[in-house]
């Protein structure tokens, strides 16, 4: 299945951003012109940080044409200006977050859930996201989703569908062979103790 001129990637940043390689290994990956998303998670670090790292990055994906969604606080989306914003089920309410960001790009973490995807998608969600489908290093596990479920939602809604949890090029093609709109993947790009980014993303053709 070649799928190599679509640009089906929702692409997560690492937890940390230490040092200039990472921007230039960014605008590589970038270069694949397989990447749709790219979200900034950074989970600690002051906001004035955050926002300086965002700025950088924002820039980056505007060359390349990627959609920048910053995660968990709709504030910061707005103050850099990103495209949108990711919620997590422990986050704001999409109400709430809608109020803030106008008509940026809203996504939900629904987990395996059929109900919090119908709640997301009926309360203006732009886009969901379901997982973890595979073990993933990147956070820890709560919630599994599989095939079955992703199959269940893509009939319960409308909007698109991204899979995440510890997507690799051996097991992404199922993923959208089941008709997931977009793959969530952070490890694999990151933390491929094998390829460098770049060489890590051509695998996924």
């Amino acid at each position: 299945m070649k799928i190599r001129n679509k640009k089906f990637i929702y692409l997560i940043s690492p937890n940390k951003i230490i040092n200039n390689l990472f921007y230039n290994n960014l605008n590589l990956v970038f270069k694949s012109k397989k990447v749709k998303f790219f979200q900034l998670r950074l989970k600690k670090g002051n906001i004035k940080k955050k926002v300086l790292i965002a700025k950088r990055i924002l820039k980056i994906c505007k060359k390349n044409n990627v959609k920048l969604i910053i995660n968990d606080n709709p504030y910061l989306a707005t103050k850099v200006n990103a495209d949108g914003c990711h919620l997590g089920q422990n986050d704001m309410d999409i109400s709430q977050a809608k109020k803030i960001l106008k008509n940026k790009i809203i996504g939900v973490t629904c987990h395996n859930s059929i109900k919090l995807a119908k709640y997301a998608s009926s309360n203006g969600a732009n886009y969901i996201a379901l997982g973890a489908f595979y073990k993933t290093r990147t956070k820890k596990v709560i919630h599994r989703a599989n095939i079955k479920t992703l199959k269940k939602i893509k009939k319960s809604v409308k909007i698109p569908v991204v899979a995440i949890g510890g997507i690799n090029h051996k097991n992404y093609k199922k993923l959208l062979l089941n008709k997931a709109d977009f793959l969530a993947i952070s490890g694999y790009i990151w933390n491929n103790k094998k390829f460098k980014p770049y060489q890590a993303i051509k695998n996924l053709t």
